[in-house]
């Protein structure tokens, strides 16, 4: 029996939105594209929500720039332990540091004591299971490499390619914008899909699908199914929930490509408080 996979797009702390998504969808494999965390209100229930349908079998986690940052200050942080050297403290207060100043202070509204000496586990339990690059099959296998038949690619932010900034692709597809591309994709591929940009709507540029709404202030989490009976071919049917936000702070975001149509259901509408 296929099962369906859904995307899930930047969460940025809105566990909210991930409980009314698990809720729309019982039945579906989630697909996680990375920054659940940081910026919105409950970081920790998100992470702890997520790791919860991973240990199930029903979700599938992958990286965004946001868990790389917060990545960097604990590595270093846990080699400093080991080796006593001042040099791996300094790496790991700058890498904290970095985090802190691109979202994670926002963490701290959550566990005012957060350190690199009082860490919270559930976040450091989180990053092993994080994956950079998957490949979905129509019937809903999720492969770390490019699998025989027609696929879809799902990464953070764009396709693993080399670029003068980072020669590392799989560092590219966490931090890579739509302008800097276009992307190559491989042979098989029919598109991928990203988050990490924001837009006011689902947007397609070339092949490349980007489906971040800037949930975490606008309220609205894609729900991007890619294998609606069974087909990949007929490409992906996108849902938007729109819960407690600002709707209107989509007019900052960019537009480009071209739009992609969407369903809007409001929660109340799922019997859910927003």
């Amino acid at each position: 029996m296929t099962r369906p996979v859904v995307v899930l797009p930047d969460l940025h702390g809105r566990a909210d939105l991930l409980e009314a998504a698990i809720l729309h969808r019982p039945d579906a494999h989630f697909l996680c594209l990375g920054d659940a965390i940081d910026r919105g209100p409950r970081s920790l229930d998100a992470v702890r929500i997520l790791m919860d349908l991973h240990a199930q079998g029903r979700a599938t986690l992958l990286m965004g720039n946001h868990e790389r940052m917060m990545q960097e200050g604990v590595k270093h942080y846990r080699t400093y332990l080991a080796s006593h050297d001042m040099g791996d403290y300094r790496r790991a207060m700058e890498g904290f540091q970095w985090w802190m100043r691109a979202g994670g202070e926002t963490v701290r509204r959550e566990m005012p004591a957060l350190t690199l000496e009082q860490f919270p586990p559930v976040l450091e339990d989180y990053l092993p299971l994080l994956r950079r690059v998957v490949y979905v099959t129509a019937d809903g296998g999720i492969h770390d490499e490019l699998p025989a038949g027609p696929s879809v690619m799902v990464a953070h932010a764009s396709p693993p390619v080399a670029h003068r900034q980072y020669p590392n692709p799989l560092s590219a597809a966490l931090w890579l914008r739509p302008f800097e591309g276009p992307f190559p994709l491989p042979d098989g591929v029919l598109y991928s899909v990203h988050g990490h940009t924001p837009v006011p709507m689902p947007q397609k540029l070339g092949r490349h699908l980007y489906v971040d709404l800037g949930a975490y202030e606008t309220g609205h989490l894609a729900l991007v199914d890619l294998n609606p009976h069974g087909s990949l071919e007929a490409g992906p049917k996108i849902l938007v929930l729109e819960g407690r936000g600002r709707p209107e702070m989509r007019g900052k975001y960019s537009r480009f490509g071209e739009p992609v149509p969407a369903q809007l259901t409001r929660l109340e509408r799922l019997g859910q408080r927003s």
